[in-house]
């Protein structure tokens, strides 16, 4: 896969060539974020941290909390290393400090080592000093401690050159089953097509910024179709992983899907088409994933009303249903004027709301039998749907805030909070 790359410096998105010099500032990295992450993990580095010139922290809690991000620079000890797990971040990356006795006490499949290079020996100190070690014996040592290694070819980063394919060939087989991740020269599609071919990751940074590489271009080089007009068959879904039905994308759809953030797509009869452009049923993309094979995309859209299907059902097999169903249709609720509904009056009310949620948790935790435990917890659900619903909060928001608290590194001990007066 690819991954793209947010250095930060100052609060700014940058991007150095070989570490040093500025050569492009992109501002925001928020909005970077956004972009870059329709497509997966983005690396995001705290160049000031790595530096010990200060931190961007602020900027980088911001950023976990609304992607998928690797968090890299200045995690030196196993304080900063569990801070960054349970703020969210999907994986760490650490570099000089990436000890037997630190990565022991982390969660294995969570952890990068980033190993920087030049000409195959270990730099330290923002590259300016050799170790004397070259980079397979370093991933010898630690292949067994980490989930994962980032290669950075110094002496080829940022300066558009293309990266080094055999050496990234030697280090990939002598880390396996750790999965490396290359970064340094990157700037083709098939750069990243063939470090995927021999399961690695390629790490983007200024080509994506410099216009050389697009993520549409980088994910079509992957991709291989058995059909022959060599379109993908793309399963589309919603927020919460509930298929609406099956199109097909082709380069040029991808690339304006990417670019839009849009579901477009491309019909095997009339060519591309943007998803509700007639019908009013536009879909806003979320995500964009590849399968194993590399040969069917999944498209994470937002789906607008009526619907995915041209029979203005939900689906392509028809109503969908469950508590996704529920949220939406509460969402319809809170937004009517029906004085007769139930629902809506506990939208107006928000007192009756708590009392009943107060009264539904407590019937629930006194349950015995399995019959009652469904019931009881149906109604349950049905109140804190309409609570986060009343907050304006999607049913989605609260899965990705439960999805960040199952990475965090330190648990909570699960006691009763004492009673307030």
């Amino acid at each position: 896969m690819i991954v793209p790359s947010i250095d930060i410096s100052d609060g700014q998105a940058v991007q150095l060539v070989g570490g040093e010099t500025p050569a492009i500032e992109a501002g925001d990295p928020l909005p970077i974020l956004e972009r870059f992450g329709l497509v997966g993990e983005v690396a995001v580095v705290d160049i000031d941290a790595a530096r010990g010139e200060g931190d961007n922290a602020e900027q980088i809690t911001e950023l976990c909390r609304r992607g998928r991000v690797r968090v890299g620079g200045g995690i030196r000890d196993l304080a900063a290393a569990r801070r960054w797990l349970d703020l969210g971040a999907e994986k760490i990356v650490i570099g000089t400090a990436a000890t037997p006795g630190l990565l022991g006490e982390l969660p294995r499949d969570r952890v990068v080592v980033a190993l920087d290079s030049r000409d195959g020996e270990v730099l330290t100190h923002g590259w300016r000093q050799g170790t004397g070690t070259g980079v397979l014996e370093r991933v010898q040592q630690l292949r067994g401690l980490c989930g994962g290694f980032l290669i950075t070819f110094v002496e080829r980063e940022g300066r558009l050159a293309g990266t080094d394919i055999d050496r990234a060939a030697t280090v990939i087989q002598a880390a396996s089953p750790a999965r490396v991740t290359i970064a340094g020269g990157i700037t083709t599609p098939a750069e990243v097509a063939e470090l995927d071919r021999m399961g690695a990751d390629a790490q983007v940074g200024m080509a994506l910024y410099g216009g050389q590489l697009t993520l549409a271009g980088s994910l079509a080089a992957m991709m291989h179709s058995d059909r022959p007009d060599g379109l993908w068959p793309t399963v589309v879904v919603d927020e919460l992983g509930t298929a609406l039905g099956l199109v097909y994308s082709s380069s040029e759809s991808l690339d304006r899907a990417l670019e839009e953030r849009q579901g477009i797509y491309h019909s095997r009869t009339r060519g591309v088409w943007v998803k509700g452009e007639t019908s009013g049923a536009t879909q806003d993309l979320l995500a964009v994933d590849i399968d194993c094979d590399r040969d069917t995309l999944r498209f994470t859209v937002r789906q607008s009303e009526p619907g995915f299907c041209h029979t203005s059902d939900r689906t392509c097999w028809g109503e969908d249903y469950g508590v996704g169903r529920l949220a939406r249709r509460l969402g319809q609720i809170a937004l009517s004027d029906d004085s007769e509904s139930n629902t809506r009056k506990l939208f107006d009310d928000p007192d009756l709301l708590a009392a009943k949620l107060n009264e539904e948790a407590a019937e629930l935790g006194a349950a015995r039998t399995t019959e009652d435990v469904i019931h009881e917890a149906a109604d349950l659900l049905y109140f804190l749907l309409v609570r986060a619903r009343a907050a304006g909060v999607d049913l989605d928001e609260v899965a990705r805030e439960l999805d960040r608290r199952e990475r965090r590194a330190i648990r909570r001990p699960m006691t009763t909070k004492e009673r307030l007066p």
